[in-house]
């Protein structure tokens, strides 16, 4: 295995997606390469960040500010004939 193809199967290796010959293939590779080894640590330490990101809910003003931005610039609709 080469750089490029480790790095191409990194998410299977985290996921556990790999056989256990690849397991062996992507873990001799990365014994005895520093870079794909400082690769794999910013990825794990990447993908944990994105899932710690939680969604932060709008506070309420906020909310009926947007709200009323909004209704302010949709164009009126006419009344019905």
């Amino acid at each position: 295995m080469n750089c490029r193809e480790l790095i191409a199967v990194i998410l299977e290796y985290l996921e556990g997606e790999m056989t256990p010959a690849d397991v062996e293939e992507f873990e001799t590779h990365l014994a005895k390469c520093a870079p794909c080894r400082a690769y794999l640590a910013t990825y794990r330490k990447t993908k944990d960040l994105a899932a710690d990101v939680g969604r932060i809910e709008m506070p309420a003003e906020m909310k009926e500010r947007l709200r009323e931005f909004l209704l302010r610039r949709l164009p009126r609709s006419s009344p019905a004939s």
